[in-house]
């Protein structure tokens, strides 16, 4: 396969337990959880659409169905909703469903995100494609996985999205040694470590979760033992990957990534994600926004209802 074939499926993994939410994900997908009035994992979805991928892959498990059912056709809803002449809210259910041409596999076990990729292998084959995970969400105005699939259709191999953060924070992902190359923002990978802690992390260039990859990372994933926390992961085959020849689908870049992202992962970011979508809504943040800073007043003078808590 050449090293510039075009990048034209995304997976997007969502078999996770989501137990930092509980008990509201007992019976909802964590991916399913609301930022604002759409879930998060239409915001992935929508990202990879943007980028050129409308052909998606879902990999989930157990409990997951409601993602399979959001992204299809509800015909009783939408008859009701046409009935009732609610033309803006059947564009809205419409949306979801005309998104992509959306794929669904079943990851049987936890066994991490180089498993969950590895669950995609017959669908994508032996072609390049890009992985979103569902607790990122980027910004849609910054175009983030089209530079991507741009570096890999230059360089070829596989290409990840880099943030750089506080030296206490690298614990918390993966992190990568990397190399300038002639490009401001592109940086070539020559060692990848999984949430190493700050005195063994190689740089504070973590990885978020966003990849465009080599097929061959599907013969390197069969082989990679267990790594942290007894899980196959992603990052220990693309260790292997930066090491391994061109002519071999190897070689690893990263793209220096200074725009906006959201963690949806656990509640304190969570939370961030939907006051801050909230408040960009035109049709909401005229009148939140206000609000907002009024509540944040009464806070921190410790009146009103915000200062009957810990104020």
């Amino acid at each position: 396969m050449a090293d510039n074939a075009p990048v034209l499926k995304a997976v997007v993994p969502a078999a996770g337990l989501g137990t930092r939410f509980l008990p509201a994900t007992k019976a909802t997908p964590k991916e399913m959880l609301p930022v604002v009035d759409k879930p998060a994992i239409q915001y992935v979805v929508e990202e990879a659409v943007d980028a050129g991928l409308s052909d998606v892959l879902m990999v989930t498990g157990r409990s997951k169905r409601s993602i399979e059912d959001h992204f299809d056709r509800a015909y009783e809803l939408e008859e009701a909703l046409r009935a009732k002449g609610d033309d803006e809210r059947l564009e809205a259910v419409h949306e979801s469903s005309d998104l992509a041409i959306m794929h669904y596999v079943r990851q049987g076990e936890p066994r991490g995100l180089g498993h969950a990729v590895h669950c995609a292998r017959q669908h994508v084959g032996d072609e390049p494609f890009a992985v979103l995970l569902g607790d990122d969400m980027i910004d849609a105005r910054d175009k983030l996985l089209r530079r991507m699939i741009e570096v890999r259709r230059r360089h070829g191999g596989s290409v990840v999205a880099l943030m750089e953060v506080e030296p206490d924070q690298v614990s918390a992902y993966g992190c990568a040694a990397i190399e300038a190359t002639d490009e401001d923002d592109v940086v070539r990978i020559s060692d990848l470590v999984e949430k190493p802690s700050a005195e063994e992390a190689p740089s504070n260039w973590i990885i978020i979760g966003r990849y465009v990859c080599d097929p061959s990372v599907f013969d390197v994933l069969e082989k990679t033992p267990p790594g942290r926390g007894g899980e196959i992961q992603l990052t220990d085959a693309l260790r292997t990957l930066a090491d391994t020849p061109a002519g071999q689908g190897g070689g690893v870049y990263g793209v220096k990534f200074r725009g906006r992202r959201y963690d949806t992962g656990n509640k304190l970011e969570y939370l961030r994600t939907v006051v801050q979508f909230a408040v960009e809504r035109p049709d909401l943040g005229p009148e939140f926004l206000p609000w907002l800073r009024e509540f944040v007043r009464e806070h921190d003078a410790g009146g009103g209802a915000a200062g009957s808590g810990d104020a």
